[in-house]
C-alpha cells in the first residue's frame, strides 16, 4: 500500500491488453512452443512406456497432449467469461503426476488413467468455484514460498540435463554447448537493450542449437524420418467407469497430487499478475479462478482422450519478465502454434532433436528469475516476523526434503515419494504453520447484515462493544468506526448502478491482533480493487474532478486510520482485510 510499491515497472513494454507487433508475437509464440513441447512430450512418453502401453498408443497420447496443451494455452490468454486468466500462462506437462499416472496405466491401462484424470479434474473445478473458502491459505507467504520452491525441485533436473547429448559425442560437447547457451542468454538478459532482450530466449536457444549442430549432436535423423503432416498411429482407449478396487486405491494419491499442482497453479497465476503490468496491481483472484477453470478443463480433456494431465508452466512469469511482453496475443499465437504442431510431426521432431543440454542451460536462466519472483511476492505487502518464520521454515524444510537431508528412509516409508518432494513438503509446512496461527489467534466477533450504509449505526454499536471488551478507550473505538465507515463508503460507491443493496449481504468480523484490530469484510461488491485505489490516490486524472475528489476523501481517511489494506476479489465475493493499530495509550489500564 506504500507509494514505493507502486513505482512503474519500466521493463514491461506490452501489457496484457495491448497488441504487440505481429513479428514479435510470432517470434515469442515460437519461443514458448519450443520451451513447452519437449517436456510435455517427454513426460507423456515416460508415463505410457513405463506403464506398459504400446508404442502406437504412445503416439496417440503425445498427439492428444500436444493438442490439449495448445487449446488450453490459447484459452488461458483469451479469457472467455470465467474461463481462462487473460494472461500469458502456458500449459505443459506435469512431472508431479508421473508416478501416479504410471501406476494407473500399469494397473488398468490408459482407460483407468482416463477415469482417474477425469476425477481429478472435477476436484479442480470445485476448488476454482470455492476458492474464497481457502483464502486463509492464499497468503503471500505461502504463495511466494511455493514459487521459490519450484526452482529448488527443478534445478537438479536442469543440472542433470546439462550432460544430455547423444552417446559417442565429443567429451567437450555438452559443457561447451551449455556454457555458450547460458552465456548468451544471461548476457542478453543483463546487458542488452530492451529491444534485443525481447529476442533473448530465441537467440540463446538458437545459439546452443547451432553449437550442437557444429559438434554433430543435433539428431537430424529424427527430422528426416518424421512425416510432414499426419495423425497418430494409435487410437483412443476409452474410459474405465467400472470403479474397480484399483480406481479407489489410486484415487487418494491422484487427489493429493492434484491439490499440490493446483497450489502450484495458484502461485503461478499470482506470479504472472505481479510481472504483467507497468504499475503493480493487487492480485485479482478472479484471474486465478479463471486460470484454474482452464487448467481443470485441460485435465478433463486429458481424461476424455486418455493421456497424462498437464499443468500451468512455472516459466510463464519469468518469460514475461525477461522479454517485457505480457500481451495476450502472444498466448493466443503460442496456443495456436502448439495445436498446429500436433499435426506436423516433422516440426515436432525438429524441436525434440535439440539436445537436452541446450534446454537445461536456458532453464537455469528462467528458474533463477522465478526464484526472485517468489521473493518479490512474499515481500510485496511487507513482511513481519511471522511471515518471515513461515517462509524461512517452509523453504528450508522443503529444500531439505527435496535433497534427502531429513530422515529420507523414514519419510519414504511414511509418505512415499510425495513427502520427498520439496514443493509438497514446503507447501504443507507453510499451510500447517498458517493454520496454527489461525487456530490460536483470539476469537473473532462477527456480525452479518445488509450491505448498505443504513446499517452503520448497528456496526458502530457492534464495534463499541468489541472495543470495550478488549479494554480500548474511545479513541480506538473511533478509529475502528472510521475504518469501517470509509471502507463501506468506498465499496458502496463502487457497487455500480445495477447493484441493489437488498440483494447483497455483508459479513463483518473483527479480532484483536498484536495490540491492534483486524477487520474483515466479506461482501459482493463492484469491479474496482480498493487496495489499488488507495495506493493510486492522487494519480488519476480526468474531467470528473468533483466526483473523484469525493471518493478520494473516503480513501484518504481510510489510508490514515488503516495500517494495511488487502482486497481479494473472487467471482461473486469480495474480501477486504484491514488492520487498524491502536493509538498510544489507548488501553484503559495505560496512563
Amino acid at each position: 500500500m506504500t507509494r514505493d510499491s507502486r513505482d512503474p515497472q519500466t521493463g514491461i513494454r506490452y501489457e496484457p491488453d495491448e497488441r504487440a507487433p505481429a513479428g514479435l508475437v510470432a517470434a515469442l509464440a515460437a519461443q514458448r512452443a519450443i520451451l513447452f513441447i519437449p517436456g510435455l512430450m517427454l513426460i507423456t512418453t515416460v508415463v505410457m512406456r513405463a506403464g506398459g502401453a504400446g508404442e502406437s498408443y504412445v503416439s496417440w497420447a503425445v498427439f492428444a497432449a500436444l493438442a490439449i496443451c495448445g487449446v488450453t494455452t490459447l484459452l488461458q490468454a483469451v479469457r472467455l467469461g470465467r474461463l481462462g486468466s487473460g494472461h500469458l500462462l502456458g500449459m505443459g506437462g506435469s512431472g508431479a503426476f508421473i508416478a501416479v499416472c504410471t501406476a494407473a496405466v500399469a494397473a488398468g491401462g490408459p482407460a483407468l488413467l482416463a477415469a482417474l484424470v477425469l476425477a481429478s479434474a472435477l476436484l479442480q473445478f470445485a476448488l476454482a468455484a470455492r476458492l474464497s473458502m481457502f483464502r486463509r491459505f492464499l497468503t503471500p507467504a505461502i504463495e511466494g514460498t511455493v514459487v521459490m520452491l519450484i526452482p529448488v525441485t527443478a534445478m537438479p533436473v536442469a543440472f542433470e540435463l546439462l550432460n544430455d547429448v547423444p552417446a559417442g559425442s565429443p567429451a567437450a560437447a555438452a559443457p561447451l554447448i551449455a556454457l555458450l547457451t547460458a552465456t548468451v542468454s544471461f548476457g542478453i538478459a543483463l546487458k542488452a537493450a530492451p529491444t534485443l532482450r525481447l529476442w533473448g530466449p530465441l537467440i540463446g536457444i538458437g545459439t546452443g542449437t547451432l553449437a550442437a549442430a557444429l559438434f554433430g549432436v543435433y539428431d537430424t535423423r529424427l527430422v528426416t524420418e518424421a512425416a510432414l503432416i499426419g495423425l497418430p498411429q494409435g487410437s483412443w482407449s476409452g474410459i474405465n467407469l467400472e470403479f474397480a478396487p484399483a480406481f479407489w486405491s489410486l484415487l487418494p494419491a491422484f487427489a493429493f497430487v492434484t491439490m499440490i499442482t493446483t497450489i502450484q497453479g495458484i502461485s503461478n497465476a499470482v506470479a504472472i499478475q505481479t510481472v504483467s503490468w507497468r504499475t503493480p496491481r493487487a492480485v485479482d483472484y478472479r484471474v486465478v479462478q479463471g486460470a484454474l477453470v482452464a487448467y481443470g478443463l485441460g485435465n478433463a480433456l486429458a481424461g476424455l482422450t486418455g493421456t497424462a494431465p498437464g499443468a500451468i508452466r512455472p516459466s510463464s512469469a519469468p518469460l514475461v519478465e525477461l522479454t517485457g511482453v505480457a500481451s495476450r496475443n502472444v498466448g493466443i499465437a503460442a496456443g495456436a502454434s502448439i495445436l498446429i504442431l500436433a499435426f506436423v510431426p516433422k516440426l515436432t521432431a525438429a524441436v525434440l532433436a535439440i539436445p537436452g543440454a541446450v534446454f537445461a542451460a536456458y532453464l537455469v536462466v528462467l528458474l533463477s528469475m522465478l526464484f526472485v519472483a517468489g521473493v518479490k511476492l512474499i515481500t510485496r505487502d511487507g513482511i513481519d516476523y511471522r511471515k518471515g518464520m513461515i517462509t524461512g521454515a517452509a523453504f528450508w524444510i522443503g529444500f531439505g526434503f527435496e535433497n534427502g537431508l531429513i530422515f529420507p528412509e523414514r519419510l519414504a516409508a511414511l509418505g512415499g515419494a510425495f513427502l520427498l518432494n520439496g514443493i509438497t513438503a514446503g507447501g504443507l509446512v507453510a499451510i500447517l504453520m498458517t493454520l496454527f496461527l489461525e487456530l490460536t489467534k483470539p476469537r473473532s466477533s462477527r456480525i452479518e447484515l445488509d450491505f448498505d450504509l443504513s446499517v452503520l449505526p448497528k456496526i458502530r454499536e457492534f464495534l463499541a462493544t468489541f472495543a470495550a471488551r478488549s479494554g480500548w478507550d474511545e479513541r480506538m473505538a473511533q478509529r475502528l468506526d472510521a475504518a469501517v465507515e470509509e471502507t463501506m463508503l468506498s465499496l458502496v460507491q463502487d457497487g455500480g448502478p445495477d447493484a441493489r443493496p437488498e440483494q447483497r449481504r455483508l459479513a463483518l468480523s473483527v479480532c484483536e491482533e498484536d495490540g491492534g484490530a483486524v477487520l474483515e469484510f466479506v461482501a459482493a461488491t463492484g469491479e474496482d480493487n480498493l487496495q489499488d485505489r488507495v495506493a493510486l490516490l492522487g494519480e488519476q486524472i480526468g474531467s470528473d474532478s468533483v466526483e473523484r475528489a469525493e471518493r478520494e476523501v473516503s480513501l484518504r481517511l481510510l489510508r490514515h486510520v488503516a495500517s494495511s489494506i488487502r482486497h481479494q476479489q473472487y467471482h461473486n465475493t469480495d474480501i477486504v482485510t484491514i488492520r487498524v493499530d491502536a493509538p498510544g495509550g489507548s488501553r484503559g489500564e495505560q496512563p
